[in-house]
């Protein structure tokens, strides 16, 4: 079947918006999650995951996400057009 997942390794930055079961550890480690071997984004890999989310409630599978409770990643709980436009604003245009 081959290699079931994306690498974003070389990469600096994640920024997730809305994509906690695509991104979920959980499918890679916990052979009894509804999710396991789903097809996932490795954002893992990068040295600063961002997540922007309206609250921490899990995903549409209902699993809790290991991701969000790594040293590199930080969750932005706000409305992610909101707080995508504040980065963009704060960025300068």
């Amino acid at each position: 079947m081959g290699d079931r997942t994306h690498r974003v390794g070389s990469a600096d930055t994640a920024l997730l918006i809305g994509a906690n079961d695509v991104t979920n550890l959980a499918s890679k480690t916990e052979k009894a999650s509804p999710i396991y071997n789903m097809l996932m984004l490795d954002v893992e890999k990068a040295r600063q995951v961002f997540v922007a989310q309206r609250s921490m409630a899990s995903g549409y599978a209902g699993v809790d996400n290991p991701l969000f409770y790594m040293d590199q990643t930080m969750t932005l709980l706000s409305d992610a057009k909101k707080m995508c436009d504040g980065i963009v604003k704060a960025m300068g245009d």
